[in-house]
């Protein structure tokens, strides 16, 4: 059996960002990622416009909630998964000091903007609709990572390098994953 690799995505307030990577890695990975998100203060809830992004791909946004990264700090929850990867998805949360992680996950930050923050409803919708692109072009690359074969090293660079990868999905991709 292949290794499921457990992911945790942080955002300051796990409500849209880091939602909707937890929600693509979950999809695009195809069972060989299991995603989560977390904030370091959490807003209490996931944006709707988030929502509406996940669900244009079939993702079962039912049990989604925004939480607390101390849910997933062994020290706080002994019952937390073990990482092997944590992102960081704002700058806020980036700069932040994050909990210590069971297993020494490898680290990395893609920063985002933050959708939707201003305009009438479409220009925010549109806005949404083009951070969840990059987002997907992101998720692309690092479920499509030999991890199998590449050594740690290599690996490190490799999800430190995707940070950089900043056009948006092409059609292509999108509609690959879109669901009518």
């Amino acid at each position: 059996m292949d290794k499921v690799y457990n992911v945790l995505v942080l955002c300051t307030g796990n409500s849209a960002r880091s939602v909707m990577t937890e929600g693509l890695i979950n999809v695009m990975g195809k069972g060989r990622f299991r995603a989560y998100s977390a904030g370091s203060k959490p807003s209490g809830r996931v944006n709707p416009l988030a929502i509406e992004q996940l669900q244009s791909i079939g993702y079962d946004t039912s049990g989604l909630r925004s939480k607390s990264w101390d849910e997933f700090s062994p020290s706080i929850n002994p019952d937390a998964p073990q990482m092997d990867f944590v992102f960081t998805v704002c700058d806020n949360a980036a700069g932040e000091t994050c909990p210590i992680w069971y297993g020494a996950p490898m680290t990395a930050h893609w920063g985002f903007p933050d959708p939707g923050m201003t305009g009438t409803d479409a220009e925010k919708r549109a806005d949404f609709a083009r951070v969840f692109r990059m987002i997907m072009n992101r998720v692309h690359v690092f479920v499509n990572l030999p991890l199998d074969v590449l050594d740690a090293n290599a690996i490190r660079h490799e999800i430190k390098a995707i940070a950089a990868v900043t056009g948006e999905a092409d059609n292509h991709l999108q509609n690959q994953w879109i669901k009518s």
